[in-house]
């Protein structure tokens, strides 16, 4: 199994890209069952998640052309993929498949909406905690599907198509919002959905469908509306830039001390993530070509920081917010709101000297004079990278552990890091 050693103390200097989006890349692969015609993503990025996704989506009879290289691409390029369910062979998403990724039981509403039934296992738990998709079930059922469980699997049937209703979310959910925005557009009549997310990777699925003939406006807002269509077309997509990739380089900085670049990105994307920064003394500055971000010399001031859904602070982000705050001169409080369990990392931190007390959702950080390396251990996808960030200030070695969490979300990472100056390598085996 994979590690990641790194020796604390290097500067970061130089460019890093940011490469598409996982969080817009899985449902835009999955808005691909919509359609018997051709679906062409650009900037898709190589993760582990991505290649699960193709095995997943095969599995329904979806063939994946991945495109070669074209002149002038380096491996900062996304990759395309052509993506064509032209023919469903089986609606039926199993257990073995569903289990190893969450964001896979989306299947569920464009088979129904274009098939008239699903077949989709229940995800089980999670380690970052229960994640329930009650919440999408709800909203497919409001979409006129029947709905059973049945031996772990949820079975929904629509033989007459779904047709579009007001759904009105009890609480903001990525997952239900995506859901809804799909099995709506093939419904028959207008749907209306209230309290949806906002999330920028929800408006990039949103524009995606809109190209392919879907009707959708509110995209960004509490509230968005669905005019069902007969059927969608192919289109040509390139999937946004991956907002916690670009905050989570930007606390690797901070953290290290520097001056980078972060390129192909933008700030609107995560704004409130970049105030949070600014506000502990790191100076961040939009360029035409991305975000600048630089902390050289001075020290890191505490902040106090609650999780909450777009646009505010992402819960994406306060594993490395919370490894950064480490090293701040003084206390700082993270409440964590959005996930229980999301604070899996902070025993791994504390091996590295890291003083965090917990009490419910909420972690008080006193900022210490120094880390030291230790090995750790990877508990989920953003803890991961987390250990990361603090390793990079860390005196001596650190040994990351189960790094293949990281290669979930991350896209080259000890590369990136590598070539603006961090002694960071992958060991194998």
């Amino acid at each position: 199994m994979d590690r990641i050693r790194i020796v604390g103390g290097h500067a970061l200097n130089g460019t890093i890209p940011i490469s598409g989006a996982k969080n817009a890349t899985l449902p835009l692969m999955i808005a691909s069952l919509l359609t018997e015609q051709t679906l062409i993503l650009d900037n898709v990025p190589r993760l582990a998640d991505v290649s699960l996704l193709q095995r997943i989506l095969g599995n329904h009879g979806v063939d994946i052309m991945v495109g070669g290289k074209r002149p002038g691409e380096t491996v900062d390029h996304g990759q395309t993929l052509h993506i064509s369910a032209a023919n469903i062979v089986d609606t039926t998403a199993p257990y073995e498949l569903v289990s190893k990724m969450r964001a896979s039981f989306w299947v569920l509403a464009p088979l129904v909406a274009r098939m008239g039934e699903a077949r989709v296992s229940m995800p089980g738990g999670c380690a970052i905690g229960t994640r329930p998709v009650d919440l999408l079930i709800m909203a497919m059922a409001r979409l006129g599907a029947d709905i059973e469980i049945d031996s772990g699997y949820v079975v929904a049937r629509a033989p007459h198509g779904l047709r579009g209703a007001e759904i009105v979310f009890p609480k903001v959910t990525v997952g239900g919002t995506h859901t809804v925005i799909m099995a709506a557009s093939l419904a028959n009549g207008t749907t209306l959905i209230e309290n949806a997310a906002r999330e920028p990777e929800i408006v990039d699925v949103a524009d995606c469908l809109n190209k392919m003939g879907a009707r959708i406006s509110g995209a960004g807002t509490r509230r968005i509306v669905v005019e069902g269509v007969a059927k969608l077309n192919g289109a040509r997509h390139a999937v946004l830039p991956d907002r916690i990739e670009t905050g989570t380089y930007a606390m690797a900085v901070a953290m290290a001390g520097g001056d980078i670049l972060l390129q192909n990105t933008r700030p609107q994307l995560l704004q409130a993530a970049l105030d949070v920064l600014t506000r502990t003394g790191v100076a961040v500055t939009a360029t035409n070509q991305g975000i600048r971000i630089a902390r050289n010399g001075g020290g890191l001031a505490p902040v106090e920081v609650t999780t909450a859904p777009f646009p505010d602070f992402p819960t994406d982000l306060q594993a490395q917010l919370m490894a950064l705050m480490t090293r701040a001169d003084g206390t700082s409080h993270i409440v964590e709101t959005v996930f229980e369990n999301r604070f899996m990392h902070v025993q791994e931190l504390a091996r590295l000297g890291a003083r965090i007390q917990l009490d419910g959702e909420k972690a008080t950080i006193e900022g210490v004079e120094r880390l030291k390396g230790a090995p750790v251990m990877a508990t989920d996808l953003r803890a991961s990278v987390s250990l990361v960030i603090a390793a990079l200030a860390a005196e001596g070695e650190t040994i990351v552990n189960r790094v293949y969490h990281l290669d979930r979300g991350f896209e080259r990472l000890e590369e990136k890091l590598g070539r603006c100056g961090a002694a960071i390598e992958r060991l194998s085996g």
